[in-house]
């Protein structure tokens, strides 16, 4: 088998892939603390070891906001290892979205997050690989995880990939998902990572849009018991890609799956590569990745992140705000297709030398108690999970938490992308508010902003929430349009970077998060612009109209709701529901098909046609004596016509019961 033949250590990970490898679950090393004149951010940079001291949290983040150069400067020398320094912390103008920081510098991430440790403690585990069947956990260390991201990288290399081009990685979280990111990053590919869960509609669109030269695949995927048929996904993709020259096809199953003219079989590509790749030095504001979002206007839009700003920014956060330390298991149940598992499964971690858990499966497979049993198995310090799942493991009670040994939990955290506002760092022994985002990270200067534009000021406040001084961390353009990345986050609120979302200032000057502001919803965790549903509604011949709103959903978080024109030509209306169930989930993703779908006659619009989508979600959150003002309306009866045809559809939902 070809994957015995690439040396025990890279054979055994990919042997891992399929349950071949035989062996037992090693006792966990632990992992040392990085040791070195320019320490990683387990070591000696002053910022970092004095986050926690008395008093420090106030002067540190008052020094980050009057003086970021002086702040960031000596961090990131500190904590990344640099093959040129840079000249120049930071140049940024937010009137035109011009964002650059460690200019002149140039690293490589990759041995940012492998070598240094390699060099160090080449046993110690990187990553843990929580598979979708219990109790089958992989210890995959440090070095082996750098010889296959070389053996990678070369074989990229191999099939034309060279610095600058995109590659589309369409996998489930697993190790080689993780080598398949560092790979790109060696050798200054660009990747992008696409959720495995998204239909081959989708995956094509945001394949074109970066113009992706390859795509990385498994044959199949598992999840919660279920198989996902992933390379016939892709398959169908890549038909109307015609940028894509190879695809890369990993099995995770034993069962084989057509191979065609582009594809390529993985591992055994891989077994004739060496194990050593040459680090390609890149510059700090080249791009590292860029990751899709539907955004607000049904076209894909993809965030681009480059290479030390959003390292380090990261490390940094990993570090202090989950108070991580060497020899904790770091487990971040996040999928590797979000910002979130990018930064605090991948990047984060890997760069602190930290073991970080990869977690297939789903909070509810087999049983409601999955995440607690992993957390008791693998001794989990600090676990990082969606706000969606917590919601979702409520309705089955306390008993299967409290089965569980937990006693290895140090920290809870619920998920974001890139942590702006946390309860920690903080003063030593600091109140921790539960559910409540509360402080700013060191260089996060919020500002709350009313209607007309003017900064809320004092305490137990409300208003959209802004940030007004750039940070390392945050997205540098939206990719191939940078107008549209101005007019998305600095066009709202000039000289201030809007976030989407509403934010409230208590008494005691924290902050909480009261929700998204803009028409993107946030489904189970996974951001979806409005727009791209009505898109895929749009493409059904008896739908000539449609509007989708968010709502609040006990278990979702929020869920979507589409109300929907249908022609008087079209028949049996419950028919077209049905197809245009089917349609979202074939063009977008099951996750984003809507959960109510309601058939009105008209929509309510202004005299200039814009639909009144507030009015809409005041209808259907039962606000609908609160409408406030309606003048606007063509014809403002169109309310009562829509209360109606609500009214019905709840009362047959009832009889039905």
């Amino acid at each position: 088998m070809a994957a015995r033949s690439l040396g025990r250590g890279v054979g055994r990970l990919l042997g891992s892939l399929r349950g071949l490898s035989g062996q037992p679950a090693r006792p966990l090393c632990r992992v040392s603390a990085p040791r070195r004149a320019a320490s990683g951010p387990s070591g000696s940079a002053p910022a970092v070891a004095a986050a926690s001291q008395p008093g420090s949290y106030p002067a540190l983040s008052a020094q980050a906001a009057r003086e970021p150069a002086a702040f960031w400067g000596p961090l990131a020398r500190d904590t990344l290892l640099w093959d040129t320094p840079y000249h120049t912390v930071w140049d940024c103008d937010f009137s035109t979205g011009k964002i650059g920081w460690f200019l002149g510098g140039q690293l490589n991430v990759s041995v940012n997050c492998l070598d240094q440790h390699v060099r160090k403690s080449p046993e110690s585990v990187a990553l843990i690989w929580e598979r979708d069947e219990p109790g089958t956990e992989v210890r995959i260390t440090y070095r082996e995880l750098l010889e296959t991201t070389c053996r990678l990288a070369n074989t990229l290399k191999r099939h034309g990939v060279c610095r600058g081009d995109c590659v589309a990685i369409y996998m489930p979280v697993s190790p080689l998902a993780v080598a398949a990111m560092l790979a790109c990053a060696r050798i200054g590919a660009v990747h992008t990572v696409i959720f495995a869960g998204f239909s081959a509609a989708s995956l094509a669109g945001r394949i074109n849009d970066a113009k992706c030269k390859v795509v990385i695949t498994f044959n199949q995927g598992l999840r919660g018991g279920r198989v996902m048929e992933l390379k016939k996904i892709v398959d169908e993709a890549v038909k109307h890609c015609p940028t894509v020259q190879r695809v890369l096809v990993a099995h995770r199953t034993d069962n084989k799956v057509h191979m065609g003219d582009l594809d390529i079989p993985l591992e055994q590509e891989m077994a004739k590569e060496d194990p050593v790749c040459a680090p390609e030095s890149m510059g700090s504001e080249d791009v590292l990745f860029m990751l899709y979002t539907s955004g607000s206007t049904g076209m894909p839009k993809g965030i681009v992140h480059t290479q030390a700003g959003y390292l380090l920014y990261a490390a940094l956060t990993h570090k202090l705000v989950f108070d991580h330390r060497p020899g904790d298991i770091f487990g971040c149940v996040a999928d590797i297709g979000w910002i979130t598992g990018h930064s605090y499964v991948v990047y984060g971690p890997l760069c602190n030398g930290a073991t970080s858990v990869l977690f297939e499966s789903t909070p509810v497979y087999p049983n409601a108690g999955r995440y607690w049993e992993t957390v008791e198995r693998l001794k989990i310090n600090q676990f990082y999970g969606a706000p969606t799942a917590v919601r979702l493991l409520l309705k089955y009670g306390d008993a299967w938490v409290k089965k569980y040994d937990r006693s290895s939990l140090r920290t809870l955290g619920s998920e974001t992308g890139g942590i702006c506002i946390a309860p920690r760092p903080s003063e030593e022994g600091a109140e921790i508010l539960p559910g409540m985002a509360m402080r700013p990270f060191f260089g996060i200067v919020p500002v709350l902003m009313d209607e007309k534009g003017s900064v809320v000021e004092g305490s137990n406040v409300s208003g959209a929430l802004c940030i007004s001084q750039a940070w390392p961390g945050m997205a540098r353009t939206i990719y191939g349009d940078h107008q549209r990345f101005v007019d998305a986050y600095f066009k709202a609120y000039p000289g201030y970077y809007f976030t989407g979302d509403g934010a409230h200032r208590t008494e005691g000057g924290y902050y909480q998060i009261t929700g998204r502001m803009d028409d993107v919803i946030n489904i189970s965790g996974h951001r979806l612009g409005t727009a791209e549903i009505e898109d895929a509604i749009a493409d059904h011949p008896a739908v000539p109209e449609s509007a989708v709103i968010g709502y609040p959903h006990d278990i979702k978080g929020e869920a979507a709701f589409a109300f929907i024109v249908v022609k008087d030509s079209a028949g049996d209306s419950d028919v077209v529901v049905q197809e245009l169930k089917s349609m979202v989930a074939t063009k977008i993703a099951k996750y984003a098909v809507p959960d109510e779908i309601l058939v009105v006659k008209r929509l309510p619009k202004t005299r200039s046609g814009k639909v009144m989508r507030r009015l809409l979600r005041k209808i259907i959150t039962s606000e609908a004596q609160e409408l406030g003002d309606t003048t606007t309306l063509e014809d403002p009866s169109i309310i009562t016509e829509i209360l109606s045809a609500y009214q019905k559809c709840k009362d047959k939902q009832a009889a039905a019961k």
